[in-house]
């Protein structure tokens, strides 16, 4: 399974009000294991960043050379096309990269990618009436999180990745128990046992000493009430 853990920045909470992506972090997964694979890009929003800089710390400034979005699409769908996303709170980042995608006449990213965890609705599942914030999932699972002082996209990906993978772990313990069941019972060309075989099964009888134990208790059980166990009395002939 390939897996994209993914976050954006942007220059506010409304894409429908004018907001823009002004930065892109994804990383990668492979079979629930980082690859070191990762796709990171800051975006000139043609607008001003106003009070997000103090979320984020990216300038008008720093910005203002930066990519324009239809520049970097085809880049960007090639890398997490057909993955699985996922994502912390993931109508918000889809919103928006949808809203870039449709700007520019793109298919939006929820089609390329329409498999999308939200590690918030998992978290609020897993532990009800609990923070479910990214700094919170990190303190929960001792993560060390103490150099986001800002929000970054990539950083935050790259935290995300650990947190995902730590609250799934049970379900990989489960997948991977599975699997060698199922690596047990297929056949192989070392003489493996096929599909739908058994293995024998080893039967133990119970020794005369541990008949004679059982029968013991049984006629106990009688003494006292009626013993299903025991076979009937024979009618005695009028």
């Amino acid at each position: 399974m390939r897996q994209i853990v993914l976050d954006t920045e942007t220059t506010g909470l409304d894409w429908r009000g004018g907001d823009r992506v002004v930065e892109i972090g994804c990383v990668e997964l492979l079979d629930r294991k980082l690859t070191g694979r990762s796709y990171h890009v800051y975006l000139n929003p043609e607008r001003e960043v106003g009070d997000s800089e103090r979320i984020h710390g990216l300038s008008d400034e720093f910005l203002a050379d930066k990519p324009l979005y239809r520049t970097i699409a085809a880049d960007f769908e090639e890398f997490v096309t057909g993955a699985q996303l996922i994502i912390h709170n993931a109508a918000f980042d889809t919103g928006f990269l949808n809203m870039e995608q449709e700007r520019i006449k793109r298919t939006k990213l929820t089609i390329l990618c329409p498999d999308v965890m939200d590690t918030v609705k998992v978290a609020k599942e897993m532990f009800p009436g609990k923070k479910a914030s990214l700094d919170a999932l990190c303190e929960r699972y001792a993560i060390n999180n103490s150099h986001r002082t800002l929000h970054g996209a990539l950083l935050d990906a790259q935290l995300l990745a650990e947190v995902y993978l730590a609250m799934t772990r049970g379900q990989e313990s489960l997948a991977m128990g599975f699997e060698a069941e199922q690596g047990e019972s297929a056949s192989d060309e070392r003489g493996g046992i096929g599909l739908g075989e058994r293995r024998a099964i080893k039967v133990l009888r119970a020794t005369d000493e541990e008949m004679q134990g059982h029968d013991k208790v049984l006629q106990e059980i009688a003494k006292k009430a009626k013993c299903l166990w025991l076979p009937p009395e024979p009618e005695v002939a009028a």
